[in-house]
């Protein structure tokens, strides 16, 4: 049961990110990320404090906007216009899940692509699509699509190519159809020519699929959903979910009971978020390259 560690695959990513932006310091330019969260979701809250330490660990800066869980769509949309306008913030990332009375969509769209650092806008996503449906790998579409990638979906996938696992031919499960993670990362396993089904928590007979998932990936922020049960022996296992709960933060699998089933397995915390959060700054440093 090898444990996939999320942290030492990020901190080699890591030491050319402080390269990257050591060498734009030398031309005056510091990579700025400005996160948004709006209200007190405890795992939005989670990785929005994770930027803040990775930003100051890797000299990049760090304009952290903090809202009321009350505040107006049109006030949020204030903010993000104000941060489009502003040349020294290079990403902007807006923290999900938001309060019911503010659209999502809305939200996207007001988010200029130039400074999208999660794939969120319409534009981005456009480009994910149409790059994937032409790109003959993973790798060739990252070229194209480069810091158009959602960032979680990014983080799966350079994890998994780092551990060396076949994707051409495989049967990929992912569970989660959020555009944020399910969608995109189901394009990026087709350009690899994995067979993929995407479910979801509704979805009937959910272990009827996962059972027979080569890879499975998931991604619905319902703390152990995935149980011994529903898993094949040897199955690559990416728990994506990140919940806190009164016992601690847990993912969508049950760890204890998974892990001795899989062929290999991300553990919560310490598997996919500290990639995730390593991908959102290496968009961010990307767009600070075009600036400069």
């Amino acid at each position: 049961m090898p444990i996939i560690d999320g942290r030492a695959i990020a901190s080699r990513r890591r030491e050319a990110l402080r390269e990257e932006v050591a060498r734009l310091a030398e031309s005056g330019i510091t990579p700025t990320i400005a996160p948004i969260i709006v209200g007190d979701d405890p795992s939005a809250r989670l990785y929005y404090r994770a930027k803040g330490r990775l930003a100051r660990e890797l000299g990049i800066g760090y304009a952290g906007i903090e809202l009321p869980a009350q505040v107006s769509q049109e006030e949020l949309l204030r903010k993000i216009d104000d941060l489009n306008n502003d040349p020294h913030i290079d990403g902007i990332f807006v923290e999900m899940p938001l309060p019911k009375h503010i659209s999502r969509d809305a939200v996207a769209r007001s988010v200029s692509p130039d400074k999208d650092v999660d794939g969120i806008t319409p534009l981005s996503l456009g480009t994910l699509i149409v790059a994937s449906a032409s790109a003959e790998s993973y790798r060739q579409l990252q070229e194209t699509a480069g810091e158009a990638l959602p960032a979680t979906a990014h983080a799966v996938m350079e994890i998994l190519l780092e551990e060396g696992v076949q994707l051409a031919g495989a049967n990929v499960v992912v569970v989660g159809d959020s555009l944020s993670v399910g969608k995109p990362l189901s394009l990026l396993m087709l350009t690899e020519q994995a067979t993929v089904t995407v479910c979801h928590i509704r979805t009937r007979s959910l272990k009827q699929h996962t059972k027979s998932a080569d890879v499975l990936c998931v991604a619905v922020g319902h703390p152990n959903l995935i149980t011994p049960s529903m898993v094949k022996k040897g199955a690559v296992v990416i728990d994506i979910g990140i919940n806190a709960t009164e016992d601690g933060v847990v993912g969508d699998v049950d760890y204890e009971g998974v892990a001795p089933l899989a062929g290999l397995i991300t553990p919560v915390p310490g598997g996919v978020g500290p990639m995730t959060t390593t991908m959102i700054m290496q968009h961010v440093v990307a767009r600070a390259s075009h600036r400069a």
